[in-house]
């Protein structure tokens, strides 16, 4: 019925921690593609000069997208994407929830 912020772990963040950061931080200015290598880069501690072929190794293969991350199964929050494929977060029930569920695509 609402969002909420996944909770912060001790050890080491989830998937859902480390999708919300990102994404709450930079609005509008990752694509989920980006998203989701940049939480696959931290949480295996991929230097940042092995990144761009870690990349191309990453999506060699299937992934699963945004729309199963824990954020909207659990946590409540639906996914926006812009024209240009970066995504942003609703919570669900508010008012830009509703008001982007009544768009026309």
């Amino acid at each position: 019925d609402e969002a909420e912020i996944p909770p912060t772990r001790t050890k080491s963040p989830t998937v859902a921690e480390l999708q919300y950061a990102l994404i709450s931080a930079r609005p509008y200015e990752m694509t989920s593609d980006d998203v989701l290598f940049e939480v696959f880069a931290t949480r295996n501690e991929i230097a940042a000069d092995k990144r761009t072929e870690a990349r191309e190794a990453f999506f060699a293969k299937d992934q699963a997208c945004l729309r199963s991350s824990p954020l909207g199964k659990r946590y409540g929050w639906g996914i926006h994407h812009d024209a240009d494929g970066r995504v942003a977060l609703v919570a669900v029930g508010s008012d830009d929830y509703r008001a982007l569920a009544l768009t026309p695509r």
